[in-house]
């Protein structure tokens, strides 16, 4: 009964001025309307941002890094064993990129339950020939299956049959930057020059557009055969080997693991994209500091109404602790409005936000560099939705807590006297 009467007197407080109570709802709806548009607009760019560096780059990398020897030969030798040596100028004594026993190691990754998949690549340093002008280039031979399977190779390709550079030999997929300086079109003979003065004809079979246009303007894609033709290597040669790890957190530690297991450079993709990712961290901490201060604001709003609402009823509140209510009751009271007001506007920015960001979702977004993005990137995360909720509804409960503990300290005695 108790309850009853409370939700009663509550309704009765909400329609008796429902101007102001719509005006309570329509600001947090507003809030929740723009909290989820803006964080899933945030979090879809965010993300199309990522995946132009993060979906093309491995979560480990193995490798032999060119350095300087750890030891000179003067360390070594017995008779100087106790002086202090300078040396300067010193040169990398071991300039091989093979990794040995890559065999071996690719059988080791692949009974790792930690890793997802595995594809192995060569790197060659060559030039584009255009005429008597030689454009600098690097080419990239991967396990096209691999490569996109693991890396979305596929979805960069923007001419041309990405497989074809596994059934066609000598074959080549130009950086799109650079097949526009070459005017080269699928099925173009070009001849590239290794560092070694050797010249090859490659036959253009596709585009590569990965969103980055100074990328674009060098690197190239051949299968592993073609580019193992133009290094003069076996078919065993492999100077990186990519990995991508079931849990991307892990990648860290399972390079550090990897170094020491395979005795070779390893690099995962936290240090690789440090900067990246601190930038991609940042943007989503604005997102959600403008997001909680519109929700925040809100809620100054519904605690100056109820505010007001008191005052005009205190009338009411006096006859409510006159007949019996106790000053517990009458703090119900007022915080059931207030959450009323806050869970209506939440549900109502749940539908608004929603439809925003479909909105946003259809807006034509075109642009040279990502030929495959056609809207603005949303994320449709039910984080987003909940968080609002939640922040909604405590935002409000004490935005009506304190007008209510203020409501129920008020002496009926004082107020029906004064009348």
């Amino acid at each position: 009964m108790r309850i009853k009467h409370i939700t009663e007197i509550a309704g009765a407080l909400l329609f008796s001025r429902w101007k102001q109570t719509l005006v309570a709802a329509i600001g947090v709806t507003f809030s929740i309307t723009l909290f989820i548009a803006l964080l899933g607009f945030m979090e879809g760019l965010n993300q199309l941002l990522d995946s132009l560096v993060l979906n093309r780059t491995p979560h480990i990398r193995l490798y032999n890094d060119i350095r300087p020897s750890k030891l000179q030969p003067i360390e070594i030798a017995e008779q100087y064993k106790n002086y202090h040596h300078f040396i300067s100028s010193v040169k990398p004594a071991n300039a091989r990129k093979k990794i040995y026993n890559a065999e071996q190691i690719f059988d080791r990754l692949y009974a790792d339950p930690r890793v997802l998949g595995v594809a192995p690549k060569v790197t060659v340093q060559a030039f584009y020939n255009l005429g008597k002008i030689d454009l600098n280039g690097v080419i990239n031979g991967v396990d096209v299956e691999q490569e996109a399977k693991l890396f979305s190779f596929n979805d960069y390709v923007t001419g041309g049959n990405y497989y074809d550079l596994k059934n066609i030999s000598n074959s080549i997929i130009l950086g799109k930057g650079a097949a526009d300086k070459m005017l080269a079109k699928v099925g173009d003979i070009i001849i590239v020059t290794t560092t070694g003065g050797e010249q090859f004809p490659l036959k253009v079979v596709g585009f590569f557009q990965s969103g980055i246009a100074e990328l674009d303007k060098v690197q190239s894609y051949a299968s592993l055969a073609t580019t193992q033709k133009l290094l003069g290597e076996t078919g065993n040669y492999v100077s990186d080997i990519q990995i991508k790890l079931k849990d991307l957190n892990q990648a860290p530690e399972v390079a550090r693991e990897y170094e020491k297991l395979f005795n070779i450079d390893a690099e995962d993709i936290q240090t690789a994209n440090a900067q990246f990712e601190t930038g991609s961290n940042v943007r989503s901490i604005i997102s959600y500091a403008v997001g909680i201060t519109l929700l925040i604001v809100s809620g100054f709003g519904i605690y100056n109404i109820l505010n007001m609402m008191i005052y005009e009823k205190m009338d009411s509140i006096a006859i409510l602790k006159a007949t019996g209510f106790a000053g517990d009751d009458v703090k119900t009271i007022f915080i059931v409005v207030a959450l009323s007001i806050g869970i209506s506007g939440a549900l109502g920015g749940v539908v608004f936000g929603f439809l925003l960001s479909l909105l946003i979702d259809a807006v034509p977004f075109k642009t040279a560099s990502l030929p495959t993005i056609t809207t603005y990137p949303i994320d449709y995360g039910l984080q987003y939705y909940s968080i609002a909720v939640a922040f909604a509804i405590i935002t409000t409960f004490f935005a009506g807590w304190f007008p209510a503990q203020k409501a129920s300290k008020v002496d009926p005695v004082i107020i029906i006297r004064g009348k």
